[in-house]
């Protein structure tokens, strides 16, 4: 990272500069130092500093503000030995309360004056929105493709890629997807308590409205046709996935992905990758790979980036490029949980809302 051009950070519409310092506290992880770079605050100003998602409440002894912090992310504001909070406090001239680990709650922050308690929450939002980044998802969206008619699409597809192509460098059984859970991912969310999870289900029914909107509150009829492949090497990939359109050739399953996404990074429970979603069903992928020690999403495993073995599909691709796995009628989104399985084999739903 550029020293003289620090990352910028978002809290509550106040933009400021994160600064990374090597820190002894974790050993794994970098401790970020923020400071705020909007205008310049006069005396006044600071005393009449408030919080725009936390309410100062004024109370006998002083100040008083409660932070809704998911319990995974208090030993980031903790620090090793507590050196973290001590800073906090004394930087801010506060107190901080803490739930004991693993309990979910609030975090309370108190102090003689209310700039110094909007200055600490402020201060905690950042350690949190940084430490947030960096944990893995937990639930995505997606579009589910495990209709009986794609399912039975794909295992004959999976048959004749091992007949005909089992031969090619890195091209055996366990690299493919597991029917049950064949899907579109339209984003990830790293959601860290019931809490979040009850706060995604609102915001993916608030999206009803557009939705039934853009299908006309029908289902989507649609069919999967044609592979490709992420990268630029057919000799060396990663990642096969079929192509979904809608049979009409509308734009709607595309336009639903984009409103979703923008929805939810508009929350504040998504961030944004791309200017439009990739729509892809993944069929194979290296992750999926056997013997590899960590489990991923609809694989019994997968290695680190660095370990994974790629696989040629210079053939797959000639052979399979127009391979037609079936059509079917899409008619719901789902919030999926990651690492789960539900009774029909696909991922277990934290919420859903249908097109019709």
């Amino acid at each position: 990272m550029d020293v003289l051009r620090p990352a910028l950070i978002n809290i509550n519409g106040r933009i400021y500069r994160r600064n990374i310092i090597k820190e002894e506290h974790y050993e794994e992880e970098e401790r970020e130092d923020v400071s705020y770079i909007g205008p310049p605050e006069s005396e006044d100003f600071a005393d009449d500093e408030t919080c725009d998602t936390n309410y100062i409440e004024q109370t006998d002894k002083g100040y008083r503000c409660a932070i809704d912090v998911p319990s995974v992310l208090y030993k980031y504001i903790i620090g090793k030995k507590g050196e973290t909070r001590r800073r906090l406090e004394f930087d801010t001239k506060t107190s901080i309360n803490i739930p004991k680990q693993g309990v979910e709650g609030q975090i309370v922050i108190t102090g003689s004056h209310k700039a110094a308690v909007s200055s600490a929450v402020t201060r905690v939002e950042v350690l949190v929105e940084g430490f947030r980044k960096k944990q893995p998802f937990t639930h995505f969206l997606s579009f589910p493709l495990n209709d009986p008619r794609i399912q039975e699409g794909f295992l004959s597809f999976k048959d004749e890629v091992l007949q005909q192509c089992s031969q090619d460098h890195g091209v055996e059984g366990s690299i493919f997807q597991n029917p049950a859970k064949l899907h579109l991912t339209i984003g990830t969310l790293a959601l860290l308590n019931d809490m979040e999870v009850r706060k995604a289900c609102e915001h993916l029914q608030e999206c009803q409205n557009f939705i039934r909107d853009i299908t006309e509150g029908n289902p989507l009829s649609l069919e999967v046709t044609g592979i490709e492949y992420m990268n630029d090497d057919p000799a060396m990939v990663d990642v096969l996935y079929a192509k979904v359109n809608v049979k009409d050739r509308s734009d709607k399953l595309q336009m639903i992905a984009d409103r979703l996404v923008e929805h939810f990074v508009s929350a504040g429970l998504m961030v944004r990758e791309w200017d439009r979603v990739k729509l892809h069903g993944t069929v194979m992928n290296t992750v999926f790979r056997k013997n590899s020690t960590v489990e991923d999403m609809g694989g019994p495993g997968r290695q680190t980036m660095s370990e994974r073995e790629a696989f040629d599909a210079r053939n797959i691709l000639k052979k399979f490029g127009a391979y037609r796995f079936g059509e079917f009628e899409l008619n719901a989104v789902l919030l999926s949980q990651r690492y789960s399985t539900d009774c029909t084999g696909y991922y277990t739903s934290a919420g859903s809302i249908n097109f019709s």
